[in-house]
C-alpha cells in the first residue's frame, strides 16, 4: 500500500482502524492546530534537525602519500571551487545542498584521546579522559526542547549499538539538560512500533496509573532526601532528575494518546534487519528517520553510526564493503591498501547519508513549500580526524536552504593543516602532539544552526561567536 496515492475518503474510512493519520493530507501539526480552531496565529514553518556521528575519524593521508589524491576525506580545493575525493563523491548530486567544513573542534576536548569523543560531540563539554565525569546538554536536545510541544515525540535517539554505553565510550550522542545520556534505540522494529503502531485500549489508563505512581514516588523521595548526607544528596538528585524526565514523558504521552497515529508504507523495509546485514541495516535506520520526519512524528533525530572502540555491534559495519572490522581500518592505514580500505568504508557511509538526504530533497514538504531537505538541517561528522586526533573534525552541514543556509562550498578553516597522516609507531600519537594551529570552536557552528532553526540564543558551550559563511 502506497500512502502517497491514498485519497481523502480512504483516510477517513480508516478512522476506526489500526493507524489513522495520512501524512500526505494531515500531519500531527495540523491535527493539533485543528484542536485550537479559531486561532489567528500564523503557522510556524516546520524546521527539523538530524545529527549523525561517525566514530574513529576519517582517512587523512599526507599530500606526499600516493593515496592522498583519491582517499583523503576532505575535498581538494576551497570555497566553491572544490572537488570531492572518492570518500565523498557519492555526495556530488547534493553538492549545492551541503557544505564541508574543516578546522573546527571543541576546545575542551582537543587533548582527549580519540576514543573518548562521542560523548562530547554534540555537547562541547569538558569530560576529560579520566576521573570525575560531567556532561552537559546536547545540541539536539536544546532544539528538541524548543519544539517539544509540536510533535508526538520530542526527539528520536538512535545508534547501531543501542543503550547508553559506558562513560567516555558512549553509545548515544544525545544528553539531556542535566547532562545525562539518553538511551539510544537500535532495533528497527521497536523504533517503528514506537512511531506507528497504536497502543492497546488500556494505554490511557496505564499512563494515568504511571503518573499516580510517580507522584507518590516523588513525595517519598523528597522525604528521604532530607535524611541523606551531602554526597548522597547529589547522587539522589541525579536519580530525581531521571524521575522528572519520566514524569515529563508520561505527561506528554497522555496529551497525545487519543490522537491518531500516522499510516506509512513499509513494504520496502525489513524491520527485523540487524547489523549482520550492515548496508540494509543502516539504510533502514535512515528510512525510519525519514518516515518520522515526513509524518511530523518528531522534528529532531540523532543516529550514532558506531561507537569509538571495537568489540561491538557497529564494528561489523565494514562488512558492507567486504572488509572485516570497522575500528581496525583506522589502525591499519600503513598496511598495503590501508588508506583505500578506510576510504572505501567512508565512501559506503557517504552513500547512505547521501541517499537519505536525497530522499528528503525528492520529497515535497508536506503541508508546506519546497522540499523536505530545504526545511531540515543535517549535521554529519566525527570528533576525530586523523588517528585518534581530537581536532579538525570532519564535518558536513546539509539542507536548510529555507532557513537561509548557503551551500555548495568547502570551508577550510584549517588551511594546509587540514591534512595529517596516520600514527607512526615510535612517535607520540597525534592527539598528544602540539597542534599546528588553533581550530575554531565547533560551538560557533552550533549557535549558528540553532539561530537558523529559530532558537533565540547567542551561546552554546564555549562558543565565541557564530559562523557567517554558511
Amino acid at each position: 500500500m502506497n500512502f502517497d496515492t491514498l485519497d481523502r475518503r480512504r483516510f477517513l474510512r480508516g478512522a476506526s482502524g489500526f493507524a489513522l493519520a495520512l501524512p500526505a493530507f494531515e500531519t500531527f501539526s495540523r491535527v493539533t492546530s485543528a484542536a485550537g480552531a479559531g486561532s489567528t496565529k500564523p503557522r510556524t514553518p516546520v524546521r527539523r534537525l538530524a545529527c549523525f556521528y561517525l566514530p574513529n575519524g576519517v582517512p587523512m593521508p599526507l599530500q606526499k602519500d600516493p593515496a592522498y589524491q583519491d582517499w583523503s576525506w576532505f575535498p581538494h580545493g576551497e570555497g566553491t571551487d572544490f572537488q570531492f575525493t572518492k570518500c565523498l563523491d557519492p555526495l556530488e548530486p547534493l553538492r549545492d545542498d551541503l557544505t564541508v567544513l574543516s578546522g573546527l573542534s571543541h576546545p575542551a576536548s582537543r587533548n582527549n584521546h580519540g576514543h573518548h569523543n562521542a560523548d562530547q560531540f554534540l555537547t562541547g563539554a569538558s569530560i576529560g579522559g579520566r576521573g570525575a565525569y560531567r556532561n552537559s546538554v546536547s545540541l539536539d536536545q536544546v532544539y528538541a526542547a524548543h519544539v517539544a510541544e509540536q510533535t508526538r515525540f520530542s526527539s528520536l535517539v538512535m545508534s547501531t549499538d543501542g543503550g547508553t554505553g559506558p562513560q567516555r565510550k558512549t553509545h548515544t550522542i544525545s544528553f539531556n539538560a542535566e547532562g545525562r545520556p539518553i538511551p539510544a534505540e537500535n532495533k528497527p522494529k521497536r523504533i517503528f512500533d514506537m512511531l506507528f503502531v497504536k497502543k492497546n485500549e488500556d494505554a490511557a489508563r496505564r499512563l494515568a496509573l504511571s503518573k499516580s505512581v510517580l507522584d507518590h514516588l516523588m513525595e517519598d523521595a523528597n522525604s528521604l532526601r532530607r535524611q541523606l548526607s551531602s554526597q548522597d544528596q547529589q547522587t539522589f538528585d541525579e536519580f530525581l532528575g531521571s524521575v522528572r524526565d519520566t514524569e515529563i514523558s508520561v505527561a506528554k504521552s497522555a496529551r497525545w494518546v487519543h490522537l491518531p497515529l500516522p499510516t506509512v508504507d513499509v513494504d520496502h523495509l525489513n524491520l527485523e534487519i540487524t547489523p549482520e546485514n550492515p548496508r540494509e541495516y543502516v539504510r533502514t535506520m535512515y528510512e525510519l528517520i525519514y518516515l518520522a520526519f515526513k509524518t511530523d512524528s518528531t522534528r529532531v533525530a540523532t543516529y550514532q553510526l558506531g561507537k569509538e572502540v571495537s568489540k561491538g555491534i557497529s564494528d561489523y559495519l565494514a562488512r558492507a564493503v567486504g572488509l572485516r572490522m570497522t575500528h581496525r581500518l583506522s589502525h591499519e592505514t600503513k598496511k598495503p591498501d590501508g588508506w583505500k580500505n578506510f576510504g572505501t568504508f567512508c565512501r559506503f557511509i557517504s552513500e547512505e547519508f547521501g541517499r537519505f538526504a536525497g530522499r528528503l530533497k525528492a520529497t515535497p514538504e508536506p503541508d508546506g513549500e519546497g522540499n523536505m531537505l530545504d526545511n531540515t538541517l543535517l549535521l554529519f561528522g566525527s570528533a576525530s580526524s586523523a588517528f585518534h586526533l581530537s581536532r579538525n573534525y570532519p564535518l558536513i552541514l546539509a539542507g536548510g536552504k529555507s532557513m537561509g543556509l548557503k551551500h555548495g562550498q568547502y570551508l577550510n578553516y584549517a588551511g594546509a593543516n587540514a591534512y595529517r597522516g596516520g600514527w607512526i609507531k615510535g612517535q607520540p600519537e597525534p592527539y598528544k602532539m602540539r597542534p599546528p594551529h588553533n581550530d575554531l570552536p565547533l560551538s560557533n557552528l552550533f549557535v549558528t544552526m540553532l539561530q537558523r532553526l529559530g532558537v533565540e540564543t547567542e551561546t552554546f558551550a564555549d562558543n565565541t561567536g557564530t559562523i557567517s559563511d554558511v
